[in-house]
């Protein structure tokens, strides 16, 4: 079994429109270095698959993107969620979130000793 954890299909959109919410405006890079780090490095995320994300919801309308300078002054573009993406992520993380639950209740050892 592989050390680290696969995303299941739509989550990364969803960690990435967080990550945007609560950190601001960042480059694809930062992105996928601050999911990286507050999964513990449970997720790695390669050039390819978060770029791919960013297009994506760009297209959704759910980010936006703006050229700018990074830190060592190179010309990158810094991504930010827009009002529908907020509007994404509350829905999103709803679902996520009585999913997980139900996931948790279905996992749970049964009451009364049962297996």
């Amino acid at each position: 079994m592989s050390s680290k954890l696969d995303l299941l299909q739509g989550t990364l959109d969803l960690l990435v429109l967080r990550t945007l919410d609560s950190m601001g405006s960042l480059h694809g890079y930062g992105i996928a270095r601050r999911i990286e780090q507050l999964s513990g490095d449970e997720v790695l995320l390669n050039q390819g698959t978060i770029y791919a994300a960013l297009v994506r919801l760009q297209q959704r309308g759910w980010i936006a993107a703006e050229w700018g300078a990074s830190d060592n002054n190179r010309k990158a573009k810094y991504y930010s969620i827009t009002r529908s993406g907020r509007k994404r992520l509350v829905e999103e993380t709803s679902y996520w979130q009585r999913l997980s639950a139900m996931i948790g209740r279905v996992l749970a050892p049964e009451e009364g000793g049962k297996k």
